[in-house]
């Protein structure tokens, strides 16, 4: 076997261990928790506003897709969950003319009362417009769950719920964020809301 691909494997092997570390640093108790605070919100009609940057842009909307379709399929009533970062006419026309600080903030404002659930995910915690929209839902009277990495950031102090990845690497963040993501979604559609 070619040295390069001999290290190629090394490297997956290195890689997934890492991954599972991962993971497994949220303690379980922390992520049924979590669990609780969205199956709650959901029993109560509560609105859930999902948001991220990036790749955790991507993944707030995944999750909205999952919670708004399949866990509503198996919940008494569906869940009333929005992505405030899939509508890319409304922030870059916030970004443009305001600023891209409050591409989050100024849709909450729109759509947010007093008892909602505000989930924001980011791997450093530091995104001015997640921190913005995490002040403001504070101020405001939502509830906040936040997924971070290993740096917390600003945002850790200011959420109510908060589960971090004790992990720097982005992808192994973001990608152990997905599967709490997942399974917040998943004990909905397997155990009932």
């Amino acid at each position: 076997m070619p040295a390069s691909h001999t290290s190629t494997l090394d490297w997956i092997a290195d890689y997934v261990t890492a991954q599972d570390r991962a993971i497994r640093s949220v303690p379980p108790a922390e992520i049924a928790a979590a669990i609780e605070v969205v199956k709650k919100a959901g029993r109560e009609g509560r609105r859930i506003f999902v948001c991220g940057n990036g790749g955790n842009a991507a993944n707030a909307a995944h999750f909205t897709t999952d919670l708004g379709k399949n866990a509503s399929a198996a919940a008494p009533r569906p869940f009333k969950v929005l992505c405030i970062a899939d509508n890319t006419a409304w922030m870059t026309a916030i970004g443009n003319d305001f600023t891209f600080d409050d591409v989050f903030v100024r849709q909450l404002t729109n759509h947010a009362e007093k008892g909602d659930l505000l989930i924001l995910s980011s791997v450093s915690g530091n995104s001015p417009n997640l921190v913005a929209a995490c002040q403001w839902a504070r101020e405001h009277g939502l509830e906040t769950l936040a997924l971070v990495g290993g740096k917390r950031g600003k945002v850790a102090p200011l959420a109510d719920h908060l589960l971090v990845i004790e992990e720097g690497h982005y992808g192994r963040v973001e990608d152990a964020q997905m599967n709490i993501l997942h399974m917040i979604c998943y004990a909905v559609c397997e155990l009932g809301a």
